[in-house]
């Protein structure tokens, strides 16, 4: 039976993996396809039978491996600080930090890139805010706060890699929460 030897199994990962690595480190423009097949351990063109053009590479990291996931919120009521440091714990956004990094790099020059990024920021701040609704009953009243309040978190959450990379200090998310429940505080 003549039959075609089947793409190694492993290779797109690998593939993924490598231009993970590469793209965090030097930057999508700056990594040419035969340095990820190199470091994957694939020839070149298994790299285009996978992804037909760079840049299919680039989306398929970004769609593959930044998911939020459908988690649910543990929420105290009364405890705003304590249910944000619980959701930063359990984050919703599982990315590594060098995917978090090509997404920020990369958001300002390729589209594709720039509203996966709106889309895993606008959830964030979704499901910081439902915490926020269940650890503070009747607080719905001030959305606005709310909000504000949501999307800073959401910041901290989807920013401290690069935060810490431009500037070397870390931002301890559970800090932020109480500061973001001693801002709500009245709300309650």
């Amino acid at each position: 039976m003549d039959r075609k030897e089947a793409p190694d199994a492993g290779a797109r990962a690998r593939i993924l993996d490598a231009a993970e690595k590469l793209f965090a480190g030097g930057g999508y423009d700056g990594t040419p396809t035969a340095r990820i097949a190199e470091l994957a351990g694939v020839p070149k063109g298994l790299v285009f039978h996978y992804f037909p053009r760079k840049i299919d590479v680039l989306i398929s990291l970004v769609d593959e491996r930044t998911v939020v996931t459908e988690e649910e919120v543990e929420a105290v009521p009364g405890d705003p600080a304590g249910t944000l440091s619980r959701l930063a714990r359990r984050m919703p956004l599982r990315a590594s930090p060098a995917m978090r990094r090509i997404l920020f790099r990369e958001a300002d020059t390729h589209r594709k890139v720039r509203e996966r990024l709106g889309r895993l920021n606008g959830e964030i701040i979704r499901r910081a805010r439902f915490a926020l609704e269940l650890a503070l009953p009747g607080s719905r009243g001030d959305a606005a706060r709310l909000e504000a309040a949501a999307a800073t978190f959401a910041a901290v959450l989807l920013y401290q890699e690069s935060i810490c990379l431009l500037t070397g200090h870390h931002i301890d998310p559970d800090a932020v929460a109480e500061l973001i429940a001693h801002a709500l505080g009245n709300l309650g």
